[in-house]
């Protein structure tokens, strides 16, 4: 088969088109097209800013914290499990020597492993929840000019590296969704299982929260929220339901409220009631799946030739955007008919390093129940004189 006909999952057309359609019946704006640069949204990236502990202008991290247990317990609650850890060190192994890009640092799980791991690399981690910052620099410290920390959203990542002079680099790592902290601080409101104020926002200096989305937010726009992020087959339902009992104060009531909501043979199945109502509103709150596919083609763009970029998804909408992406980028954006050749202008950018992906193994799921749904994808960057040979995956 040439580079050019391979197909990742060639459908993923058609479910773009259904994401589509379920966000058209509420008025929210569609994803990315393949392929579609001009149309998206403006990019305007957080300030980048510095944080406690970290190496831009400054003095070099020091101090005697130990970081090579991954399971620790943060002083700021950042108790952090790295799904697939052993995978996603052995897929970055190869790569040049330089900068390693970790889009969503979070505790520095992966990113403290990636360090001990590889002397060769070197890490820039980007989050924009500062407690996840404050851990990290914490974790990282013994690294000292190895690490760099920034608190931003990760769809400015190219802005930030350039910024830095440490383009082009090595490797690009986004572990996407909530992480297990954010989830067990009830006081963060993305939970189900505490009840705290609506919140949700992963990047506090933001002003929108849940309590906006889920108190503010038209019925009709709401049901059209909750398919779309949540793929909640009771959408009207639960709608109607938040709207009629508003105003909605706390996450113990909202869930409460989507319980009732829905028919009591449905409640019995699929785990709690609520999740896929939290998972929407949290995804709607932080425009989660707006700015991922921008997001990733700056990741794919600022790779140096032999690096690679790995991305965790969590749920069906993300995944399918990192399979849409990595696609564009397999095929050069040729659309056309599998088995034509692409015009002579069109060149793949990538390759794949598994058609497909990789999944927990069972004993890491029993050990982290959260790590069930991970998908892990990756890809490798081609230099320019091979992009035209070389796309087919190797694993």
């Amino acid at each position: 088969m040439p580079p050019y006909a391979f197909d990742l999952d060639r459908p993923s057309d058609r479910e773009e088109k259904d994401d589509n359609r379920k966000r058209a019946r509420s008025g929210i704006a569609p994803l990315q097209s393949l392929g579609q640069r001009d149309g998206r949204p403006p990019l305007h990236p957080l300030p980048i800013e510095s944080v406690p502990g970290n190496y831009l202008g400054g003095q070099p991290l020091s101090g005697e914290l130990q970081v090579s247990d991954t399971n620790h317990d943060s002083p700021h609650g950042f108790r952090h499990q790295p799904v697939l850890l052993e995978r996603i060190v052995a897929l970055f192994t190869p790569v040049p020597p330089g900068w390693l890009v970790d889009a969503t640092v979070g505790g520095a799980g992966h990113a403290t492993a990636l360090l001990e791991q590889h002397p060769h690399l070197k890490v820039l981690g980007l989050d924009q929840d500062g407690d996840a910052l404050t851990a990290a620099a914490e974790r990282l410290r013994p690294f000292g000019d190895r690490a760099l920390l920034h608190r931003s959203r990760f769809d400015a990542l190219d802005d930030i590296v350039k910024e830095l002079g440490t383009t082009p680099v090595s490797g690009v790592l986004f572990d996407l969704g909530v992480s297990s902290p954010q989830l067990d601080r009830a006081d963060r409101g993305f939970s189900y299982q505490h009840d705290a104020p609506l919140d949700m926002r992963m990047d506090q200096r933001q002003q929108r929260s849940a309590d906006d989305i889920v108190n503010h937010t038209g019925e009709r726009e709401l049901a059209g929220l909750l398919r779309a992020y949540g793929d909640e087959r009771f959408a009207n339902r639960i709608a109607k339901a938040i709207v009629r009992e508003r105003p909605v104060e706390t996450t113990g009531q909202l869930a409460e409220i989507v319980r009732d909501a829905i028919p009591a043979p449905a409640r019995r199945t699929g785990g709690h009631p609520a999740k896929r109502t939290f998972q929407a509103i949290r995804i709607a709150v932080n425009a989660e799946l707006d700015v991922l596919p921008q997001a990733i083609d700056a990741g794919l763009a600022v790779l140096q030739p032999g690096g690679r970029c790995a991305v965790l998804a969590y749920h069906s909408g993300e995944d399918r955007i990192v399979k849409a992406r990595f696609r564009h980028g397999v095929t050069g954006g040729w659309k056309g008919p599998a088995h034509l050749p692409p015009p002579s202008d069109i060149h793949p950018t990538v390759r794949l390093l598994k058609a497909g992906a990789w999944t927990p193994a069972d004993d890491e799921i029993a050990a982290n129940r959260r790590a069930a749904s991970a998908r892990l994808r990756a890809v490798e960057k081609l230099a320019p004189t091979t992009a035209d040979h070389d796309s087919t995956p190797v694993a």
